[in-house]
């Protein structure tokens, strides 16, 4: 990154009042599926679930109203549209004569000028002005080692229509085994709902990209202010307080930054939260059809590495899981298809393995897990609807 402060817009969801899931999927675009269950109240919903770390979601078919769809995408899909494209379905949404329900924009501090500690020491020492009523500081550490895994404040609550979350994006990133876990920093995200989403994506649609981060740095500043004051001062004395140095130069900073696309690498965390939300039943489907089962689902499997790409092979080289076709004792397959043969000697591939042209072939480990709190759990894996 050329700047130290940058903007992304990181979850949009709007409601349309007279739509239908077809134009949605056109304008969204991606591979769309049909869910099991109902969202948001919808009984029929749809998943978009890319292979990245993005997700969205669609409901509709409500008896009361049955042409409104609702619709939410999650960071790692808005995170990554072109300002032009944001614009666009931004424009789109309210010539449909819909509105935006929530929309999160993210300033980031990427050189970590102002740490989390920093921030709540101000605010421990009665140096915060803001319009939240409440405030609330999570930390997350590992339980082998107790290494801090990540930090989080909260300004505000979920239900009001402005909440900010202050936390330790690198910390975040690198406990998630993100690669590109040193591009981040202190993550500044304000969180609107209902008519200030609405207001703020309406702002967003008419303004140049250009001018976004500065609209945006306003919201901020109009939300929250560190000045050198105390809790035991009085109202307006507190609001006419000189700013901190450090917020001065932290908002300054923000104001001359730029707008940014984020586009995570992809991982195998990434892929099989995409084959279990996206392909799951269908392969589900397969292993039960007698005409199938999971022999072929195996063989399938096997025979689909012929058919790999750069970005497949880029995948396999970083999965510990895949290793070189020649290691691996050729065996058949027998009735019992993957559970026997594959996921618990783990030693038993199909025969045709010892001649696949593919450079890897799929083999399964048994590992221990372990769970990391992030000390990020409202709305902070940008990825959970």
């Amino acid at each position: 990154m050329s700047s130290g402060f940058t903007l992304t817009i990181d979850w949009l969801a709007f409601t349309l009042p007279r739509s239908n899931r077809q134009t949605v999927m056109t304008v969204v675009e991606g591979e769309w599926s049909r869910a099991n269950s109902g969202f948001r109240g919808y009984p029929l919903s749809w998943i978009l679930a890319p292979n990245t770390r993005g997700i969205g979601k669609m409901g509709s078919g409500r008896p009361s109203d049955p042409a409104e769809v609702h619709v939410d995408l999650s960071g790692g899909i808005v995170s990554s549209w072109p300002a032009e494209r944001l614009q666009a379905v931004l424009r789109w949404v309210f010539e449909e004569g819909g509105h935006l329900t929530r929309l999160d924009c993210a300033l980031d501090d990427r050189e970590s000028s102002v740490q989390v500690e920093r921030v709540k020491q101000a605010v421990e020492g009665g140096q915060c002005v803001t319009r939240a009523g409440r405030f609330q500081a999570l930390y997350g550490a590992s339980m082998a080692d107790g290494a801090i895994t990540g930090q989080t404040l909260y300004f505000g609550s979920p239900k009001s229509h402005t909440m900010l979350r202050v936390y330790d994006k690198r910390l975040e990133a690198r406990s998630k085994g993100r690669e590109d876990c040193e591009q981040f920093g202190v993550r500044w995200e304000l969180e609107l709902r209902k008519e200030r989403a609405n207001a703020c994506g309406q702002a967003l649609a008419a303004l140049p990209a250009s001018d976004w981060i500065e609209y945006v740095v306003s919201i901020l500043r109009g939300y929250i202010d560190f000045r050198d004051t105390t809790r035991e001062a009085l109202s307006v004395e507190r609001c006419r307080a000189p700013l901190l140095p450090w917020w001065f130069t932290l908002t300054e900073g923000f104001a001359k930054g730029r707008f940014v696309l984020e586009h995570a690498p992809r991982t195998i965390e990434d892929v099989k939260r995409w084959i279990r939300d996206s392909v799951a039943p269908m392969l589900a489907v397969a292993c039960a059809a007698p005409e199938a089962g999971d022999a072929w689902l195996t063989r399938t499997i096997v025979d689909s590495t012929e058919r790999w790409k750069d970005r497949h092979r880029r995948l396999a080289r970083g999965n510990r899981g895949l290793v070189r076709a020649t290691t691996v004792s050729p065996q058949p397959i027998t009735q019992g298809g993957l559970r026997d043969n594959v996921a618990v000697t783990d030693s038993r591939v199909l025969k045709k393995a010892s001649t696949i042209k593919a450079p890897y072939i799929l083999k399964t480990h048994t590992n221990h897990t372990t769970t990391n709190n992030t000390g990020h759990t409202q709305g902070s894996t940008d990825d959970h609807l």
